[in-house]
């Protein structure tokens, strides 16, 4: 069975038997037909993945690698803000009438910043300095920018990413303040693999751990149905994921870099209800 689905399906347990709801309080999110999204939750999930044995994909409900890594690539190699520049239409809620969802996610990747070697934006010094100064406990990237929060169509929900070399193997930190695990937990997990698959190619590295800490764990209400009816299904192996070697620059990586062989998963026939 895949490491991803073992995983996910033992936090999803865990929220279910032992979370807390919060239909005693009024919350933000709300279904379609105007009615309360509420949730259950458990704090501070940690989940570790090794990149080196296992890609970390769903096998429990049917994943779409190409269209994650565009939206991937749309916040951290495109650095915008405007969905008009994705294939899907996953962030169309939060967008303006422009497709502007403001000040956020690709936006803050983009911003220039002074340093003794230049000005870079929050990718290109990761790039920098994971090439020339690889021992370096100061390579991260934030997209939780407080000045800018007002601005922002949403709040990044995966907002902050910290890399770490450990003799050739690239380690990376995901910190997520909040994680819809049905609709989101395989989606992110994917993506992140997949860029620390990408940085350690172009560095001259190798991907090692991914480390998921998640601070708002939760399954709306409505997901709940769903939710069980994955838990009662028999996950497949890992399929073996493969990264176009000839890409040595992160900014010509595609959708169409990114493969897999022998992937095998359950489909989900109902259309899952996403709260705004």
């Amino acid at each position: 069975m895949s490491y991803a689905d073992t995983l996910f399906l033992a936090n999803c347990r865990e929220i279910l038997s032992r979370g807390v709801w919060d239909t005693d309080y009024p919350v933000r999110p709300r279904w379609e037909d105007g009615t309360p999204a509420h949730t259950v939750k458990v704090f501070g999930l940690v989940n570790r993945y090794d990149l080196s044995q296992e890609f970390p994909i769903l096998t429990v409900r049917r994943q779409y690698l190409k269209t994650a890594v565009d939206e991937l690539l749309w916040i951290w190699q495109k650095k915008s803000n405007n969905v008009r520049d994705l294939r899907s239409h996953i962030w169309d809620s939060w967008a303006d009438e422009r497709g502007s969802i403001g000040k956020a996610y690709g936006y803050q990747l983009g911003v220039k910043h002074t340093y003794p070697e230049g000005e870079m934006d929050q990718v290109d010094r990761v790039l920098y300095d994971l090439k020339h100064n690889p021992t370096s406990r100061r390579i991260l990237t934030s997209l939780y920018n407080h000045h800018d929060l007002h601005e922002m169509g949403l709040y990044p929900c995966a907002w902050s990413v910290t890399f770490n070399v450990s003799g050739k193997k690239l380690n990376a930190v995901l910190n997520q303040r909040s994680q819809d695990m049905l609709t989101a937990n395989g989606w992110n997990v994917m993506q992140y693999a997949v860029l620390a698959h990408m940085l350690a190619q172009v560095s001259g590295l190798e991907p090692g751990e991914l480390v998921h800490v998640i601070a708002d764990a939760h399954i709306y209400d409505r997901h709940v149905p769903i939710v069980e009816e994955l838990l009662s299904r028999a996950p497949y192996d890992a399929p073996a994921f493969k990264l176009d070697p000839s890409v040595t620059d992160f900014y010509a990586f595609t959708p169409d870099s990114v493969s897999l062989e022998g992937y095998q998963a359950h489909s989900l026939d109902v259309k899952i209800p996403v709260a705004v």
